[in-house]
């Protein structure tokens, strides 16, 4: 173990009979945490939760989150400095009574040992992870061997719910380096799967099903863009059959647009989203069918979008069905998900934690109620839920809110760029990946920019890559036009919205230069 810290002791327990409160309480969390191991020894207990999970159990969930911020005042000094220094005081059951931690209020405030259970950084068994950097300065998250042992199990619960374990191998393509979420999925895997860990490597994946050939069900777990770029690559294979192979996809670490998903899954049996954070945990929320379908509902039916969003939210967000009983989530004043991880085997506790990111959360109840005004859609649904029968809750993800670009009143979203990028473009596998930037025209003006990469093979005549981007100018606007009212009413007022420049690079060209040194696509070009 390394060095341990002192904290100042507890924040607003004082006065008589506070340290008997103090054992009590402490008593009391452990007791209730330690019921949430029995859950934990196996991926079939995990699905059983997800399948019979009811309102009850949420109600639980919030308490032991309570438990969870009591014993971190009790038990972990940055967080005794961090409630005193906003003025905490300690009342019965109040989750809202203890300020949220984040990025730079907590974790750049605090050393790592400070932030440890007793101060003390377990090192036997710990992986450090490293956050993409796509929001800054990368960070450092430790994770201890019991946190682990969890991640993996809840993974391969839910990875089993919607692949099943028969004949299956999974190709992780995550990067295997300083970012663990490769790791850590290669090492959930093995628990229901035969898995190769070849990273990104295109000639790796290809070389292995061809080695191995179409008598195993494939799972393939990467990024959007780069499943993309395995199909694009097995159509060109001379020796690979679609209709021999099954394959499956399972992505994370961004979101995936429709238009994506259905580009996929022209080649691919599913596709399915997972939503974790390095700040927090793998895992956190995944896609269902159920999900899926409420996600699609939403793009093709105004009426379901009003009635699970509100009629003043344009925006389509991903879907996923996240557990409490893991994770407790809160939606803040501001639109803000706060997390906190309901689990002691977390070394380094994430207690009321803002992310940054902007979501809704809805029960399963809540969500058949919403769509009781058309009981086709109502029937619908519940053909989608029988798929996997998880009862757990909705989560409503729309990103973080510095992902954006203004314009026009509008924001304009790189889910919604892409969506409208791959739409009806014959060019569609060709394209490696995009960044938006503000273009001044030099006549007071600005106009969004979506500079484009080309793949590295692809070799495109200029009347070719001005086509490209006609299209993907054609497809950006009209799906701009289709999600975000702000916009469709400034193109209706002013024509000239619509002018969406389009600049097409060849791989490496261009803002590209050089290469991406971080793991995740980064989408706005700085100045």
């Amino acid at each position: 173990m390394a060095s341990k810290q002192v904290g100042p002791g507890p924040a607003g327990i004082t006065g008589p009979g506070s340290a008997l409160r103090r054992t009590a309480l402490r008593l009391a969390a452990r007791t209730i945490t330690n019921l949430y191991e029995l859950y934990r020894m196996h991926p079939v207990v995990w699905r059983w939760t997800a399948r019979h999970f009811h309102p009850g159990m949420a109600r639980f969930a919030k308490l032991n989150a309570w438990m969870m911020c009591q014993l971190g005042n009790l038990d972990v000094p940055a967080y005794q400095r961090h409630l005193r220094a906003h003025g905490f005081r300690f009342r019965w059951f109040r989750l809202d009574s203890f300020p949220e931690t984040d990025k730079h209020g907590y974790v750049t405030a605090y050393s790592e040992d400070e932030r440890c259970w007793h101060g003390e950084i377990k090192t036997v068994g710990t992986v450090v992870d490293e956050s993409s950097g796509s929001s800054g300065t990368p960070f450092n998250w430790m994770r201890g061997r019991d946190e682990l042992r969890t991640i993996h199990s809840n993974v391969a619960g839910y990875v089993t719910l919607l692949f099943g374990s028969k004949r299956l191998f999974c190709i992780n393509a995550f990067s295997m380096g300083a970012w663990a979420t490769g790791t850590n999925t290669g090492h959930a895997m093995s628990k229901i799967a035969m898995v190769k860990n070849t990273g990104p490597d295109l000639d790796k994946i290809v070389d292995t099903i061809h080695h191995f050939g179409p008598r195993f069900v494939y799972l393939v777990s990467a990024y959007p863009p780069f499943l993309k770029h395995l199909r694009d690559r097995l159509d060109a294979e001379s020796w690979f059959s679609w209709e021999k192979y099954q394959l499956n996809g399972f992505v994370g670490g961004e979101a995936m647009t429709e238009g994506l998903r259905d580009y996929l899954e022209t080649r691919f049996g599913r596709v399915y989203s997972g939503y974790g954070a390095s700040d927090l945990t793998i895992g956190m929320g995944g896609e269902s069918d159920a999900a899926v379908w409420l996600r699609r509902s939403m793009y093709a039916d105004d009426r379901v979008r009003q009635r699970l969003l509100g009629p003043d939210e344009t925006r389509i967000p991903m879907v996923f069905q996240y557990n409490p009983l893991e994770t407790y989530l809160e939606v803040n004043d501001v639109g803000e998900l706060v997390v906190t991880l309901n689990s002691t085997a977390v070394m380094s506790p994430k207690l009321r934690y803002n992310i940054g990111d902007e979501a809704r959360l809805l029960s399963l109840p809540e969500v058949v109620d919403a769509l009781a005004f058309d009981r086709e859609l109502q029937h619908a649904f519940h053909r989608a839920f029988a798929v996997q029968r998880m009862r757990l809750p909705f989560l409503f993800l729309f990103g973080r809110k510095d992902s954006t670009i203004s314009y026009m009143g509008a924001n304009l979203y790189p889910i919604d760029i892409e969506n409208g990028l791959y739409s009806d473009n014959p060019f569609a596998s060709r394209i490696e990946s995009f960044k938006l930037a503000l273009l001044d025209t030099g006549d007071h003006e600005q106009r969004p920019l979506v500079h484009v990469q080309l793949r590295e093979d692809a070799a495109l005549e200029q009347g070719e890559r001005d086509e490209l981007a006609r299209a993907a100018r054609a497809g950006i606007v009209a799906h701009l036009a289709a999600v975000s009212r702000d916009f469709a009413q400034s193109l209706d007022e002013d024509p000239t919205t619509g002018d969406i420049r389009v600049e097409v690079h060849g791989f490496g060209e261009g803002p590209f230069t050089g290469g991406e040194s971080k793991i995740k696509n980064v989408y706005l070009v700085k100045e």
